[in-house]
């Protein structure tokens, strides 16, 4: 029997040996998937923090619960390590690393590259690698192929396989989760989609088999700009139903009524998370490689990168109504995860609201259920501890982040003034004197 079949019936039958490079939001529930199919996984990762949690049974991401880890851990099924060395002994390895911009905003592929490299002394004949870290199309060609190919005789496609199959993660959501979300596979060969589609459908509900790890890449991509320049275009109308007097809510609602041609993207200080703020910037930078502007791209992220100053726009003149300065102040910032309901910060705009409110002398403080503490760029906050009463005493509450467990009701009827950029007050704040909505 060929390598590749003796790898694809490993797959199969569950003996495989599976390994996740990085445990974040990405890479420990997709260990969690993989184990709970009834395949041994190992979790490697360089944080002793995540390893030491995952071994004791407790989880650090809110999508996988303790519960969980904890029964994977006492069955055998999942453990964690710091040691690369443990690759030598995998079959299936999942490269889950993050892939951040640099402040110059060019892509930054560190993380990749060290992984791979750590990766490529423990690489074998009858392995198969993966990578999810959204890139740019070719990453995994350029990027990945030429440090493992030709190592310790490995041919890719014969003996080594190589593939590229996007994360689809969205922190928070509970009906499309890793297991039941489509999942996109595209391999350097065709042997090498063979494997990595073998492997992945053992596991997860659906998989779609791509021609190349370029289109897997590029799909990915486009999932991420396709939502980042409508946010971008509904942003841009925010600024324009401000200057027209016009309630940009209710022309979003309306439009919404359309059955058929319009999809609902709402408008807001700014974008968060990895994937959006940062992946389609991955695309322009490398379109630059070939001599063209990405003008889309460029113009949608020139709108949502000033949504911040904008907003903080709206705090200067809602106090500037009540005859106050931002200087001096007293701002309660509601939220900083970059989304509802979670507690991820990657990229949050309220940062940058907090930050710029800050440089106009406001005294600011925030609160979030979920993130108690932050340290960020050299500057460090901590929630406030009660609420209300933060409410009552604040000169403005500011709402960045639209948290459900919020009692939006108390929060209106205590606050002396409110600036809401989500719209969480939604038509009690448009009757009220004292809120001032995007």
């Amino acid at each position: 029997m060929s390598i590749k079949n003796t790898l694809i019936e490993k797959l199969q039958n569950k003996s495989a040996k599976i390994a996740i490079l990085g445990l974040g939001y990405v890479g420990l529930p997709l260990a969690v998937v993989f184990g709970e199919a009834g395949f041994k996984v190992t979790g490697i990762d360089p944080d002793t923090r995540k390893v030491d949690s995952l071994n004791g049974g407790v989880s650090y991401i809110p999508d996988v619960t303790t519960e969980s880890v904890a029964k994977l851990i006492t069955a055998g099924l999942l453990t964690a390590t710091t040691d690369f060395s443990i690759l030598k002994e995998m079959d299936a390895v999942s490269i889950c690393v993050p892939t951040p911009l640099r402040k110059t905003g060019d892509p930054d592929l560190s993380f990749i590259v060290s992984a791979t490299e750590l990766l490529a002394p423990y690489a074998h004949p009858g392995m198969v690698v993966v990578l999810e870290s959204s890139t740019y199309p070719g990453t995994t060609r350029e990027m990945v192929l030429p440090r493992l190919n030709g190592k310790n005789g490995l041919v890719i496609g014969e003996n080594l396989f190589i593939a590229f199959s996007p994360e689809r993660v969205d922190p928070g959501r509970t009906d499309w989760t890793t297991k039941n979300t489509p999942k996109v596979v595209g391999g350097i060969t065709e042997n090498c989609s063979d494997v990595a589609t073998a492997w992945y459908e053992q596991t997860l509900d659906t998989v779609i088999r791509v021609s190349t790890a370029e289109v897997a890449e590029m799909a990915k991509l486009l999932e991420n700009t396709f939502r980042m320049i409508n946010i971008g275009m509904v942003n841009e109308l925010a600024i324009m139903c401000d200057r027209l007097g016009v309630d940009v809510w209710e022309v979003i609602d309306a439009a919404a009524t359309k059955p058929f041609g319009f999809m609902k993207f709402s408008p807001g200080p700014g974008l968060g998370g990895h994937c959006i703020p940062i992946d389609p910037l991955y695309l322009s930078w490398k379109m630059k490689a070939f001599n063209y502007n990405a003008r889309f791209i460029e113009l949608a992220s020139d709108v949502n990168t000033n949504m911040p100053r904008f907003a903080v726009s709206k705090v200067q003149d809602a106090l500037n109504n009540v005859g106050k300065p931002v200087k001096g102040s007293n701002v309660l910032v509601l939220g900083v995860a970059y989304k509802p309901d979670i507690d991820d910060m990657r990229e949050s705009p309220s940062l940058d609201v907090i930050h710029l409110l800050q440089v106009k002398g406001a005294d600011v403080s925030y609160h979030d259920p979920y993130i108690p503490e932050f340290k960020h760029e050299g500057w460090e906050m901590q929630s406030i501890s009660d609420l209300m009463p933060a409410v009552q005493s604040a000169d403005v509450v500011v709402i960045v982040t639209n948290h459900k467990s919020y009692d939006y009701a108390a929060i209106l009827q205590e606050a002396s003034l409110i600036v809401d950029t989500r719209n969480a007050l939604g038509k009690a704040g448009k009757d009220s004197p004292k809120v001032v909505r995007l």
